[in-house]
């Protein structure tokens, strides 16, 4: 399986190899992580996902205020926030299984605030790197039609989270 992660940078500017800066004390993520982690966590989740050879997904690290614009506009709610997903897929759509051979599934954008992020990250003593993982995880589940309406959702959601960081090498602990 391949994953194919379009990356943008938080100035806007579209990038695919450039790193993402994150920190005196933390390595930046480069594209190629990206697809290493997202390639992981498809691996981890396929018996519950449309299966495919390829997937595409689009991951933009922005700010606070590109991503209030965001969510005033799709959620209608004027404030920033940590991370929205973009699906492009509905829950149980039907793919025709030879369009799935022979192009990528594109499973829908993920939008990070580095800004909110960085918060984050100091308020949970971890790097901003985790903090960033942790998201794109998130957004990911997003993405593949998890939700977390009640607390019961939220909690199996947030344990998925882990053990798709622990799978990256990023140990987390939500308790």
């Amino acid at each position: 399986m391949q994953v194919e992660v379009h990356v943008q940078d938080c100035l806007g500017e579209s990038s695919q190899t450039k790193a993402v800066e994150v920190g005196d004390t933390d390595k930046p993520i480069t594209a190629q992580t990206w697809e290493n982690w997202f390639s992981s966590w498809l691996e981890i989740l396929q018996p519950n996902i449309p299966p495919a050879s390829n997937y595409e997904i689009g991951l933009r690290l922005t700010n606070d205020s590109e991503i209030q614009t965001l969510n005033a506009q799709y959620r209608h709610q004027n404030k920033p926030t940590d991370v929205l997903s973009f699906a492009a897929l509905e829950v149980d759509f039907p793919q025709p299984t030879d369009m799935l051979a022979s192009l990528p599934l594109y499973l829908g954008d993920i939008v990070i605030s580095v800004d909110t992020a960085q918060l984050q990250a100091q308020q949970q003593g971890h790097t901003l790197s985790t903090e960033l993982a942790w998201l794109a995880a998130h957004g990911l589940l997003h993405l593949l039609g998890w939700d977390h309406p009640d607390e019961d959702s939220l909690e199996r959601m947030l344990k998925q989270q882990v053990i798709l960081l622990k799978a990256i090498g990023i140990a987390i602990d939500i308790e």
